[in-house]
């Protein structure tokens, strides 16, 4: 076999770097005029956010901060996180994303674990740091933001505000170039059982997952989500896996971006409909409490692309946000995948359908994206048909999957069992390649020597039209193994029983879509599902509290 032969170069040739500093210049070459909105507070243009990151790295540096340090972050979605996004990360220091939500005794461990030097802590969360801070044994000062003309008191060692530290900085500095493997980020993962997880990214992994999903955005007509005359607002926490990686490809497309600060859903729709927004994404649970909002009652929602992700959409939300007016799609990912590793692409048959049958495709996992190799196993790790019906557990390769967990090798190596990431999600692939997620390998019921989707469970179940949220979980039988339980909250002004959630279950038997043992003998119905602190449904929780 010859040997492969690598690419020559000339002595003095440009080795170039995939840094995350090199998606902060398309805006300012493209869209120089273009804003950047921080709620009703403040907005400024893509020349000024680059002027404001540079101004950002000098204070950081005359702070003491330089490569290889690690600056947490504890702010709502603004202006102030974007450029932390940047200017962190191209001085060569890691910008640990906290999760806000997070208890006091995980956040913590979160960031004695992650070593961090600084904090830039909003005067929301002071009270919440100064409890913690006697405990931080790696913090060495913080730098405070606030939204008001003077900053809050606070017994924290504070090295100086945020606005007037920037004002003193000077507005240019040199981004040096440096190893595209360097980490760029982390940020922990909560699961069932433990202490929170720390993932971690390089400046390679964020470009290419930049690039690609850029693409996967913006370059099919039956996907085009987010191009360059779109107005982008988050709703998803920008500590959440880097609110999806959307706001580098926004910065990079030089789109106009909108962040709402603390998540309000009235506010929401009232920068949706001030400012022109034209694309989000958000949970479903988020975007269920924004559909049913009083602002949007009164507001015409058509024309906002909306992506969901991090928990399973129901066909009842598809068909919600479709008549009004939303063009709705899904994305596949993990906090592990930087997130997306798939999304829907809507086939030509499935475009010229009738939106409202649209539905059943739109909720989907989708398409693996480029750059992207997903299988399906069993338990054994060999491939399952994509014949749609046979599941196993979902696998995946892509260059910017974590390469591990931060300081836990032995749990980063069961991550990569057999050189693939394995998600923990149960799910098929049909013969157009769509994958679609049958449930989480934890959540899946498992009685009488079957298995019952949650998800598939939880789809049908919305469907009843007096049904706003809806969770299925599975508690111990002594006969079963498990039995399903659902718990259930009405719509505003409905009424419906348990015999009536039954009965409409019934149908789906009767079609061949489950099982007659799939029904749930016990349904609950509440004021509110539990949540995590990203906004997914607390499955832990409620099953805890059914045991009660």
């Amino acid at each position: 076999m010859k040997k492969t032969k690598l690419l020559p170069s000339a002595e003095n040739a440009y080795e170039y770097p995939l840094l995350i500093k090199s998606l902060l210049l398309s805006g300012k070459r493209y869209s120089p005029n273009r804003e950047i909105v921080y709620s009703d507070i403040t907005r400024y243009d893509y020349l000024t956010l680059n002027e404001r990151i540079a101004r950002l790295a000098n204070a950081l540096e005359k702070a003491g901060i330089g490569a290889g340090d690690t600056v947490a972050v504890m702010d709502w979605d603004s202006n102030r996180y974007l450029e932390a996004y940047f200017a962190i990360p191209m001085i060569g220091a890691v910008l640990h994303h906290v999760n806000i939500r997070l208890s006091p005794d995980q956040i913590i461990y979160t960031m004695n674990h992650a070593e961090d030097d600084m904090v830039l802590v909003h005067d929301d969360f002071l009270p919440l740091v100064e409890q913690v801070a006697p405990e931080l044994n790696t913090v060495r000062g913080y730098i405070q933001l606030t939204d008001s003309s003077t900053a809050a008191p606070t017994t924290l060692n504070v090295v100086g505000e945020y606005e007037s530290m920037l004002a003193e900085a000077l507005s240019e500095y040199d981004f040096p170039d440096f190893d595209e493997n360097s980490i760029a980020t982390t940020f922990y993962t909560t699961g069932t059982t433990g202490n929170p997880k720390g993932v971690y990214f390089s400046h390679r992994q964020l470009v290419l997952h930049t690039l690609v999903t850029a693409i996967s955005l913006g370059s099919s007509d039956a996907n085009a989500m987010l191009r360059s005359d779109d107005v982008y607002m988050p709703m998803t926490p920008m500590f959440h896996v880097h609110a999806w990686g959307v706001p580098y490809i926004a910065t990079m497309l030089g789109v106009k971006q909108v962040y709402p600060g603390r998540y309000e859903p009235n506010r929401l729709v009232q920068l949706f409909r001030d400012e022109g927004v034209t694309f989000s994404h958000g949970v479903p649970t988020v975007l269920q409490m924004v559909l049913n909002c009083e602002e949007a009652k009164s507001t015409d929602l058509s024309g906002w692309n909306m992506l969901t992700g991090g928990s399973a959409p129901t066909q009842a939300l598809s068909a919600q946000m479709a008549d009004r007016g939303i063009n709705f799609v899904t994305a596949y990912g993990m906090s592990e995948t930087c997130p997306v590793i798939t999304m829907v692409n809507l086939k030509d048959e499935e475009r010229a359908l009738p939106i409202a049958e649209q539905s059943a495709a739109r909720i989907l996992a989708g398409v693996a994206t480029p750059l992207v190799d997903i299988r399906i196993v069993d338990t054994e790790g060999k491939d399952v048909p994509h014949d749609g019906e046979s599941v196993g557990e979902v696998v995946a390769r892509a260059p910017w999957l974590t390469q591990g967990y931060l300081k836990e090798p032995e749990k980063g190596a069961e991550l990569w069992e057999g050189g693939w990431l394995h998600t923990g999600d149960v799910g098929s692939i049909d013969g157009n390649s769509t994958l679609q997620i049958k449930d989480r390998i934890k959540d899946v019921i498992k009685t009488g020597g079957e298995w019952i989707s949650t998800i598939e469970l939880e789809n049908l179940i919305s469907k009843h039209e007096a049904v706003s949220e809806v969770a299925v979980v599975g508690v111990p039988d002594e006969r079963w193994d498990e039995r399903p339980v659902a718990t259930i909250v009405v719509r505003e002004g409905a009424d419906v029983s348990s015999d009536a959630i039954k009965a409409h279950l019934k149908q789906f038997v009767e079609s061949g879509e489950i099982a007659k043992w799939a029904i749930p003998e016990r349904i609950e119905f509440v004021y509110e599902i539990p949540k995590t602190s990203v906004g997914k449904i607390n499955k832990k929780l409620i099953r805890s509290e059914l045991d009660a």
